[in-house]
């Protein structure tokens, strides 16, 4: 090098060096080398020992899974000068030659742009002569499902009865593409995708050899999106070596950052998300892990391998020893999978599937994916086979909560110790730090006053099931008129609950009975009544789908019929507000139920 001697030491090795990817750098020299292939390995290995060399042979599979690789070690095993339990020894000159592709008894030929008559034909004029050294002429044709049919033709000959020191190994990874007459002539060796475990154990030592300190979560990871190719994982770590460099362990964190992946926990926040019906909050999600710099093709492509489990989990949970997932993930799939339907996850896989093909080519990536995303939330913007299923199944869980609701009420009507509760309450009336008590069984009441408060104000518990709460200064209190009564903090009830909200709470059962829509007055029937401090009177559902039919911005004509309702049935003009639980949230914890208030105000119905 000129002017070497006046550089550092440091900085001529550095020139000097050759860098090489990492799947060239460790491409696997001899069948002991390989990782993942030991049935195919073994046949080739006791087919050279036992002289018993196949004329052609035809390595089907998909990308990165070792059929180049394994064609160029049996190339140079049959031509080894000493070779050693059918492995090459790579020291001969014959070894050496092919590894560095300068023997002309080794011939790799692209089909891919060689794929003329042409091509075959030059082919064909070279296995006539045979090897000046070695003892096999082995010509590798890669990607030979792009010869053209003529060029096919032209091989048939040559392939079925080559001359005895010529070997033919042809590499595709579309085997379908080949004609029959083709395939009857060739031994074939099919190369499926390599297990997680295979690959992860192959960057392991990689990252070893390399000095390259990374988390095993990450190197698993890294196995998983290499879906099967040994050449896409090494090449992932080769990228993330490069981002990490310098900056020390490589861990998961940085590993889902380098490649633009999210962890899988975030796939079953979006997947319930989307069961739910919230489409708002799943598009907002979406924006968040786009701004985070998440590539959108892969992040679609990965939630659509969540489904995919989520499915097989559906069809048979016992399939989750099959699962390449964590234990605190699984949990959370079996979670999600017992949530939804076969017909549900399958028509999210379609759309989201059919999402992917568009957005590859589209200059609105994001437009069509927040439509997608949205299109999954709302069943009833399709009018196909899998939404109209999905459409019956919510109608089906409604009709349960409702059939559960009406049960809940009969079983209230037909119970003696809660009427003779609810008798006694009405009688005692409503006069001021006057309550009633009930005992275990309901029937002996007896009277109970605020005594010692400041506000004079005070309520024992009627039943266990009601609610006992006052609203007042710092010295109000609660008196239990039986050791069976339960008290518990909850919300606050508003100041004056307004007299028109009261007469709807007291004739709510008059009201939605002469209903005229049948389906409102189904989804009406499964909400609670209550009253804000705005006295508004509130509907409570604590089913998401239930609620969209009124909190949807597009069933404003919904809404408009309930309250024309109200008003026609009692002659009051009242506001109306819907609300939703959300996860976890019990209705006691901010709403009070106005059935209860109102039953502690009007006498019994004499007709019970």
């Amino acid at each position: 090098m000129e002017n070497a001697g006046s550089l550092p030491r440091f900085f001529i090795l550095m020139a000097e060096q050759k860098f090489l990817a990492l799947y060239r750098k460790y491409r696997p020299q001899t069948f002991e080398d390989v990782r993942g292939r030991d049935a195919i390995v073994r046949t080739l290995k006791n087919q050279i020992i036992n002289g018993r060399v196949s004329h052609s042979y035809l390595f089907a599979g998909t990308r990165g899974t070792g059929k180049t690789t394994i064609a160029k070690i049996f190339a140079k095993a049959v031509n080894c000068e000493h070779p050693h339990d059918g492995n090459p020894c790579g020291e001969c000159e014959m070894c050496r030659a092919i590894a560095e592709d300068r023997s002309f008894n080794v011939v790799e030929m692209d089909a891919a742009s060689n794929n003329s008559v042409e091509d075959i034909r030059k082919v064909i004029d070279e296995v006539s002569y045979s090897p000046s050294e070695g003892k096999k002429r082995v010509y590798i044709i890669d990607e030979v499902h792009m010869l053209s049919g003529a060029a096919f033709n032209a091989l048939l000959k040559t392939l079925e009865e080559p001359p005895e020191y010529a070997v033919f190994i042809l590499c595709t990874t579309e085997p379908n593409r080949l004609p029959v007459t083709i395939l009857s002539r060739c031994q074939r060796f099919d190369f499926g995708r390599l297990t997680t475990e295979t690959i992860a154990g192959r960057l392991r030592e990689v990252a070893d050899a390399e000095h390259l300190e990374a988390e095993d979560r990450a190197l698993h990871y890294i196995a998983g999106a290499a879906d099967g190719s040994m050449r896409d994982g090494l090449s992932l770590l080769d990228q993330c070596n490069a981002f990490n460099y310098g900056a020390g362990e490589l861990t998961y964190e940085r590993t889902l950052e380098i490649l633009g992946a999210v962890d899988p926990s975030v796939f079953s926040t979006l997947f319930r998300l989307v069961h739910d019906g919230k489409a708002a909050e799943a598009v907002h999600k979406l924006d968040e892990l786009l701004m985070q710099g998440r590539e959108l093709v892969r992040l679609i492509t990965d939630f659509i391998w969540y489904l995919r489990n989520l499915m097989l989990l559906k069809a048979s949970e016992d399939t989750a020893k099959d699962l390449d997932v964590s234990g605190e993930n699984l949990t959370r799939m079996i979670e999600d999978e017992r949530k939804a339907e076969m017909p549900e996850i399958q028509r999210d896989i379609r759309m989201l599937s059919e999402l992917t093909e568009q957005i590859r080519f589209s200059s609105n990536r994001r437009i069509l994916a927040e439509t997608g995303l949205i299109r999954l939330c709302r069943p009833q913007m399709d009018t196909d086979t899998d939404a109209l299923r999905v459409r019956v199944q919510q109608v089906e869980r409604l009709m349960a909560e409702r059939d559960r609701y009406i049960a809940q009420i009969q079983q209230t009507l037909q119970n003696p110790a809660l009427m003779a509760a609810l008798s006694g309450a009405g009688q005692q009336g409503s006069m001021p730090g006057q309550v009633a008590g009930s005992g275990a069984a309901g029937a002996a009441g007896t009277a109970g006053t605020g005594a010692g408060m400041p506000d004079g104000t005070g309520m024992s518990a009627g039943m266990a099931s009601a609610d006992s709460r006052v609203s007042g200064s710092s010295g109000s209190g609660v008196m239990a008129g039986s050791a069976a009564a339960v008290t518990s903090a909850g919300p606050l009830l508003p100041k004056a609950i307004p007299e028109e909200v009261r007469e709807i709470a007291r004739n709510w059962p008059k009201i939605l009975a002469s209903m005229p829509d049948n389906y409102i007055r189904v989804f009406l029937g499964l909400a609670k009544l209550s009253c804000d401090e705005q006295g508004n009177l509130v509907f409570v559902f604590d089913n998401p789908v239930t609620a969209d039919t009124f909190t949807n911005k597009e069933h404003e004509k919904t809404r408009e019929t309930v309250l024309n309702h109200i008003r026609a049935q009692t002659g009051k003009d009242v506001s109306v507000v819907y609300k939703c639980l959300d996860n976890q949230e019990k209705f006691t914890d901010n709403y009070v139920d106005l059935s209860d208030v109102v039953k502690m105000e009007i006498e019994p119905d004499d007709s019970l």
